[in-house]
């Protein structure tokens, strides 16, 4: 493992955790879905707990997809049985968020972006929206947030935690990092909105902010350099700032390409309890 300027790489194959840990879980819960006053749908995983809880947002597809799927719920197996509230949304062209006469998945966000649709802004509204009813309504702890994601929905929690300061840390497994290097975006890599969209014009709003990516050294799907570099320009935005960069960057040895590499969820389940009790805090930063 080498450690410089605020990131790491590690060069390791470590064993898992992750099933036996979902097998307890999926004994006695299940994805129950709910809605916001303001009309935004989304999944727990589990009943809703009647104080308020640590909360993780996890990402991937749609809400069932990701919380009824134990590989998509990543470090959420861990932290669910340390008492954390799972909650997810559907991803932008997925499941109820899929618009009728667009394409699906990963080319919707293609025809998003071509009619100059910021599907991100959208999304970021609809989870600050969730957010803001799980801590009225006394589910969520305000002080004690988190967000992951995989992949695509890796992409949406960097940016989600980019937005709302709420956020305490966000864990990124593969995560896409920039729209123009996924094949579904091959001919509109100039498009002026896929290229604001690149997570890397986020690394201003992240710098300082607790940061965990992990990603395989062979993942040409969604880019290994381009994790890296996201890396590289938090902490150069945190050095700039005079604030100690908090991005952890995890270059794992993976030849099966774009998956998440094993041990992932266990280290990264560790790593979000410790900033959590690093960041507690009597109340929660505004949402800018």
């Amino acid at each position: 493992m080498m450690r410089a300027a605020g990131f790491v790489f590690t060069l390791v194959f470590a064993g898992s955790l992750s099933d036996a840990l979902a097998g307890d879980a999926e004994s006695d819960r299940k994805v129950e879905v709910h809605e916001t006053g303001t009309g935004v749908q989304f999944g727990s995983w589990g009943t809703l707990p009647t104080s308020p809880a640590p909360t993780l947002i996890v990402l991937a597809s749609t809400l069932d997809g990701t919380l009824g799927d134990a590989y998509f719920r990543q470090c959420g197996n861990e932290l669910s049985a340390n008492g954390y509230l799972l909650v997810s949304i559907d991803l932008p062209c997925h499941g109820k968020q899929h618009r009728a006469g667009e394409p699906a998945g990963l080319n919707g966000w293609r025809h998003r972006c071509e009619k100059g649709d910021d599907f991100v802004a959208e999304t970021n509204t609809r989870l600050a929206q969730v957010l803001d009813h799980l801590i009225a309504d006394g589910h969520a702890d305000a002080a004690r947030v988190a967000v992951c994601g995989t992949s695509r929905g890796g992409y949406l929690a960097l940016q989600f935690a980019a937005y709302d300061r709420r956020v305490k840390c966000v864990a990124a497994y593969a995560p896409v990092t920039e729209l123009g290097a996924l094949r579904e975006f091959r001919g509109a890599e100039e498009n002026k909105l896929v290229q604001s969209l690149a997570a890397k014009q986020q690394a201003e709003k992240l710098a300082g902010r607790a940061v965990w990516i992990i990603i395989g050294d062979q993942d040409s799907r969604v880019g290994t350099d381009h994790s890296i570099d996201l890396a590289r320009r938090i902490t150069k935005a945190s050095l700039a700032k005079g604030i100690a960069s908090r991005v952890d960057l995890h270059v794992v040895a993976e030849p099966r390409g774009h998956t998440t590499p094993a041990g992932a969820p266990e280290l990264s389940a560790s790593w979000i309890r410790r900033q959590i009790k690093i960041d507690d805090t009597p109340g929660p930063e505004p949402r800018k």
